[in-house]
């Protein structure tokens, strides 16, 4: 049985529209005009015990939302989810103890009290032992590199600090699952690529399940070897990030340096027709070749004799996805 089931899982809010001004006002008490808008809108997909999936789509795209259903801060407006066998909105004691959901921009700290004070009123909120809970304590420090910091008050950490104090507080009980919600949103590259080797570990040593949204391409590129695309609250893509590569970018981008000026006309021929999208002072190109084309169009690049560097590279996918969400806004009817 898979770790987390969605079938056709949905969430609408109704809301009243207003105009502005006591006009709009009284319009209001009126008549008052009802609209909905579908966060989530008939999703479905299933994920096995130990995977570490990435969940990508545009702001307001419904993944927050999703999180949420799944954790079981919210109830669905239709379909059905299971995660480790229990149904999310109920919230049964059991289940709550073999999940954890961890948000960016929601602190669950004390923000005048040192993080331990908060470790240990976890401690007592999920009976843990105290031998176990010292181990947690102990295990995730060092894999975190903050057991100098469990004492320090966390309005005193920096943003990367705290970071690691939420993840800490959200694996004490060691749960089966992690939901993340933009875990490194905000950090600098050093404490995003910590947090990002930490949650590697976590998944290999603990084999926890971890579902995460990210707008960083870097988080999910690292960690996710599978990934959901969502848009409008509709599930768009799932599979294999490189699935998603080929599928958004059917080619890749081939650049030349030149010793020296390659005629127009012999860098037209070698190309067979593919557009130059850049040149510089007539020594550098950029193109992008069909995938199918790259090796034949490489070999007729470097015969010209003059070629000091070749470099052939993947599209990078933060522009492919910025790319399917673009258009898929462009698509979008007015409303």
């Amino acid at each position: 049985m898979s770790a987390i089931t969605v079938v056709d899982l949905a969430k609408t809010y109704r809301y009243h529209h207003k105009e502005p001004g006591f006009k709009g006002s009284l319009q209001s008490l009126l008549r008052r005009e009802m609209l909905e808008t579908h966060a989530v809108d008939g999703i479905s997909f299933a994920i096995e015990a130990g995977e570490v999936v990435g969940f990508l789509g545009p702001n307001g795209a419904g993944k927050t939302t999703t999180l949420k259903l799944l954790s079981g801060l919210l109830y669905p407006s239709r379909g059905k989810a299971s995660v480790l066998g229990h149904t999310p909105y109920r919230r049964e004691a059991e289940y709550l103890r073999r999940i954890a959901l961890v948000m960016g921009q929601r602190a669950m700290l004390w923000w005048d009290l040192p993080a331990m004070e908060t470790f240990l009123l976890h401690k007592e909120i999920y009976d843990l032992p105290p031998a176990e809970f010292r181990r947690s304590v102990d295990e995730l420090a060092q894999m975190l590199e903050v057991e100098h910091l469990l004492r320090v008050q966390v309005r005193k950490l920096s943003l990367g600090e705290r970071m690691k104090m939420e993840l800490l507080l959200a694996l004490l009980h060691r749960p089966q699952i992690l939901f993340l919600d933009e875990p490194t949103i905000g950090l600098d590259v050093v404490s995003q690529q910590r947090v990002r080797e930490f949650l590697r570990r976590v998944n290999r040593e603990r084999g926890t399940t971890i579902l995460l949204t990210s707008h960083y391409m870097d988080d999910i590129q690292e960690l996710c070897p599978r990934v959901l695309v969502i848009d409008h609250g509709q599930l768009r893509f799932d599979g294999a990030l490189e699935a998603l590569v080929k599928q958004a970018a059917p080619y890749k981008r081939v650049s030349a340096v030149f010793a020296q000026p390659a005629p127009r006309r012999a860098l037209e021929a070698a190309l067979a027709g593919i557009p130059i999208e850049e040149v510089e002072d007539s020594l550098h190109i950029r193109t992008s070749v069909p995938r199918a084309q790259v090796a034949d169009v490489a070999a007729r690049l470097l015969s010209l004799g003059a070629v000091a560097d070749l470099s052939i590279e993947e599209v990078p996918v933060e522009e492919i996805v910025r790319g399917i969400f673009g258009a898929s806004q462009r698509q979008e009817p007015a409303r």
